[in-house]
């Protein structure tokens, strides 16, 4: 994931981006010592990322193994485990445990105290347990009805519900739900989706995203314009039936000779060229009228025809 490689430039963005993280994937077991603290992850990558924070940081190192009870949908997860040594450490700096050593669901906001740290933490959090899902057309014809939609899930309500807070102060509104002994923090408008991806540097997924916001745009538009002409046609169909039937009555009737030259002639145009349209009815004759004028005298014939009914 590009996000994953995004720089941490300081001890602060990088505690926040733990922080998102643990609240979002992390797992906590209480022993008598304190607290074994583990990331489960179905990105392997993740583990150097992290490996190079808590180097840095503490100078312990990280341990990978394959988490064989989170095989979902043939996908493997990982345990990304933090030694004993700094873990309780860890909880602390990133605002998970407080000084009574109890944990905090919610959302340390001296952790998260600026734009920089902020939009760190919601990184972790989208890394722990966001999804997207955005059909991209793979050709600019390729027509797709998948929506917009990206979410965080999880058990913790106090730390989705600051998550959207502070989201909000990017003016980027969620929506919050509960969702079978779940809860889920979701978007669907695409600004929204890529003003977050943009926030947390997933720069080639905001430029796909973009794209793809482009491309469905245009064929809505090409849409409207078929629709719009398509009904253009239509009209210009049923009218056409219309007068044409209007004038036959007039001569299974009384016969065109009994009207005026002036309607004889539009009548007789119109016989001949029944799918044209008005203008191209102009188009084909000489006589020396508007399209209103035209569709006047047509409308003249309709109403001599009802009267002959």
């Amino acid at each position: 994931m590009e996000i994953i490689n995004s720089h941490l430039e300081t001890a602060d963005t990088a505690f926040a981006f733990l922080a998102g993280l643990l609240h979002a994937s992390g797992q906590l077991e209480r022993t008598k010592n304190g607290f074994e603290v583990s990331i489960i992850t179905d990105i392997k990558q993740l583990f150097e990322t992290l490996s190079t924070i808590v180097k840095m940081m503490y100078g312990d190192t990280l341990s990978l193994s394959l988490e064989n009870d989170y095989v979902i949908n043939k996908t493997d997860y990982y345990r990304i485990t933090v030694p004993s040594t700094c873990a309780m450490q860890l909880l602390s700096d990133c605002g998970v445990l407080n000084m009574s050593n109890e944990l905090i669901n919610g959302i340390d906001l001296n952790i998260a105290n600026s734009e920089e740290t902020k939009a760190a933490l919601i990184r972790g959090a989208y890394i722990g347990c966001g999804t997207s899902s955005i059909r991209l057309s793979e050709r600019e014809e390729e027509k797709t009805t998948s929506g917009y939609h990206l979410e965080f899930s999880s058990h913790n309500y106090e730390f989705l519900s600051d998550l959207a807070s502070i989201l909000s102060e990017f003016n980027i509104f969620s929506k919050l739900v509960e969702r079978k002994n779940n809860y889920v923090l979701y978007l669907k408008e695409a600004e929204a989706i890529k003003d977050l991806l943009a926030l947390i540097g997933a720069n080639e997924a905001v430029l796909a995203l973009s794209n793809e916001m482009i491309r469905r745009e245009k064929r809505n538009q090409i849409n409207r314009e078929v629709n719009c002409i398509n009904a253009n046609i239509s009209k210009t169909v049923e009218a056409s039936i219309k007068q044409t039937d209007a004038i036959n009555t007039i001569i299974s009737t009384i016969g065109l000779d009994c009207l005026d030259d002036e309607l004889q002639e539009v009548a007789m145009l119109r016989l001949a060229n029944p799918e044209e349209s008005l203008e191209g009815l102009l188009s084909l004759s000489s006589i020396k009228l508007s399209k209103s004028g035209l569709n006047h005298r047509l409308n003249k014939l309709i109403r001599i025809a009802e009267e002959l009914k």
